[in-house]
């Protein structure tokens, strides 16, 4: 309100000044002469119809610029509002890791722009024993703690999943076969590392077993999830807690 009354203001003066030095430089050079009321009409005009006149452009201005500020930041706010729901609904709820559906399509994304790579599916082994025998919240803690050993393992630009209750994805995006098995094995071992407790104090082991296979630049990708879970089945009835990786689709049957 203060700058709309500094600006009125100054408004007010010049048109005043103008009108003094037009009456000035006009009425002689019509032949006429500027007495006392033709001074104060020059004075008071300009200012009974600038000032309220400039006011209240002035005061219109400076709502418009005040409704604009909003508009913008609560457009912002929207903006930043729909980023975050976006990107909740591409999470897991409770690992915040991708979920099924966001996964399989950063992974197709991803095999667009190469086909190299490999795909892990992972699986908390016994994890049936330790929602019942120590109930679910100790079960959804060891989820957590699995999942963050998953993380600790990869690579940076591996992306991970949680694709159901208790089992994961993992894509090692440009892995060779090698590469797939080191990467796997930490995973592994990172959560076999894991330092969990139930309610009590009661050690709980984690472990997990891991089925891979090398993506092939024909596989599709039901042809990579078949392969994977056939290497996963493997590594459970060979006795859980291990990594089996398909080398290729030829092998997997």
């Amino acid at each position: 309100m203060h700058s709309v009354f500094v600006k009125s203001s100054l408004v007010a003066v010049g048109s005043t000044a103008a009108s003094l030095s037009i009456v000035a430089l006009l009425v002689p050079l019509l032949g006429g002469s500027v007495d006392g009321t033709a001074w104060l009409m020059s004075i008071i005009c300009p200012l009974a119809i600038s000032w309220p006149a400039s006011a209240f452009t002035f005061r219109q201005s400076e709502r418009l610029r005040r409704a604009h500020d909003e508009l913008s930041a609560t457009h912002a706010e929207l903006a930043a509002t729909h980023r975050d729901l976006a990107e909740r609904a591409r999470r897991d709820q409770m690992t915040g890791l991708l979920n099924r559906e966001s996964f399989f399509a950063a992974l197709d994304s991803l095999r667009r722009k190469s086909d190299a790579g490999a795909l892990l599916i992972i699986d908390a082994d016994h994890f049936k024993k330790i929602n019942d025998g120590h109930g679910h919240q100790v079960g959804d803690a060891a989820l957590l703690a699995i999942s963050a050993a998953i993380c600790r393992g990869l690579r940076s630009r591996d992306i991970v999943a949680r694709i159901g209750g208790e089992e994961f994805a993992a894509y090692l995006e440009g892995a060779s076969p090698a590469e797939a098995a080191v990467v796997a094995e930490r995973v592994r071992h990172e959560v076999e590392m894991v330092n969990f407790a139930a309610s009590g104090g009661a050690g709980v082991a984690l472990t997990v077993s891991i089925g891979g296979t090398i993506c092939a630049p024909e596989a599709t990708l039901s042809d990579l999830l078949r392969a994977a879970d056939h290497r996963l089945y493997a590594a459970k009835r060979a006795g859980r807690n291990r990594v089996m990786i398909e080398q290729g689709l030829s092998q997997a049957a």
